[in-house]
């Protein structure tokens, strides 16, 4: 089989590109360029980004012993989910971009491409599971190392990119991959993960997104109120994007709540530039309302008992969904805290994920 393997210049997936060839497959590696400026991009091992990472790349193509090629996708890259990114928080919404980053992207142009050309299958470093289920559908399950599982950020892929897929990191605990990298003689095997937004150079999102909001003409307002629930002006900001659902710090409001307790933020309006602020017990959310979803597999038809994860890395739910054509109708039976709109509700039956959606309205508890 040919396979086109994505390397981003970290371990996980050198190991993948490794294991691919070791089982016999005709791998050819690929990374892909994501910023024509890769100084603006994270440095250093915090990002995957970087031409640094580019190189750590090409060197482990070396050792594989694989062909290796760059693909220049930062135009498509800076459209899908850094122009995304910039959009919904203007919302006041929530985005993740990993997850609109596997689907715009890496399975969507990256394998749009490599079928074009011939490839069968694009491997990645996932931590992620595919089973063949009797029927011959292509089932995605967690990983084994739920530390490291990625599922919920893969949870957008329908059952044509799965069977394009390969997770060989799916099965192995993440210290294994490492050693398994240092036998290798792959010179990233001690290279640390790559964490926060790859497009934010230092880290500071609300100052990243000042610099791109604060003078644009797309309604959003350079200054609003903070208030509390019963309507009362507790200070003011200098953009709504700088907050985001269930914040505690930051807020500089100044004036304490009546009974000594942390404010929370409970609500964004960003035309207005109005941020509610509250008590914690106003976060809890008892359901939701979801759109555009995204299907693994079959749509569930009737109300499906199951459990759905809210935030990548965050708790299992147990809930019931109702699909309604575009729409998802979410109660939670297990009560969630500080869920935004614009994050992705995932939805799982056992280990297996049934799809993904994005997250348009919440429903406070009682």
């Amino acid at each position: 089989m040919r396979v086109l393997a994505a390397m981003s210049g970290g371990v996980d997936s050198a190991v993948a590109a490794a294991r691919a060839a070791e089982a016999g497959h005709d791998v050819t590696g690929i990374h892909l360029a994501l910023s024509r400026n890769p100084k603006s991009y994270r440095t250093g091992a915090r990002g995957c980004c970087t031409i640094e990472d580019a190189n750590d790349a090409r060197r482990a193509a070396d050792v594989i012993g694989i062909p290796f090629y760059v693909w220049d996708l930062s135009d498509r890259f800076h459209e899908d989910v850094v122009e995304d990114f910039v959009s919904e928080y203007a919302a006041g919404r929530t985005p993740n971009p990993c997850l609109r980053c596997n689907e715009k992207i890496k399975f969507a142009a990256v394998l749009d491409r490599a079928v074009a050309l011939g490839f069968d299958a694009v491997a990645t470093g996932h931590y992620a599971q595919l089973r063949t289920a009797a029927d011959g559908t292509i089932e995605m399950h967690r990983a084994r190392d739920m530390a490291k599982d990625q599922s919920y950020v893969l949870g957008v892929l329908t059952q044509e990119q799965l069977a394009h897929s390969l997770f060989p990191l799916g099965d192995t605990p993440k210290p294994e991959i490492r050693a398994e990298a240092e036998r290798r003689g792959i010179a990233v095997a001690a290279k640390p993960d790559s964490h926060d937004i790859c497009f934010i150079s230092d880290g500071d999102t609300g100052g990243w997104l000042s610099e791109k909001l604060g003078s644009s003409e797309i309604g959003v307002n350079r200054s609003g109120s903070i208030v509390s629930t019963d309507g009362e002006t507790l200070g003011t900001h200098e953009g709504s994007w700088r907050y985001t659902i269930g914040q505690r710090r930051g807020l500089k409001i100044g004036t304490p709540a009546a009974d000594g307790q942390p404010r929370y933020v409970l609500d964004i309006e960003p035309v207005s530039g109005t941020v509610t602020v509250g008590p914690r017990s106003a976060l809890a959310v008892a359901g939701l309302s979801a759109i555009r979803p995204r299907w693994c597999g079959a749509v569930p038809d009737g109300p499906l008992e199951c459990t759905v994860q809210l935030r990548a890395h965050g708790d299992e739910h147990r809930a019931v969904v109702l699909v309604d054509g575009d729409q998802l109708s979410v109660d939670l039976l297990d009560p969630a805290s500080g869920i935004a709109p614009g994050q992705a509700v995932v939805v799982y039956h056992g280990s297996r994920v049934v799809g993904s959606a994005t997250i348009s309205a919440t429903r406070r508890a009682a």
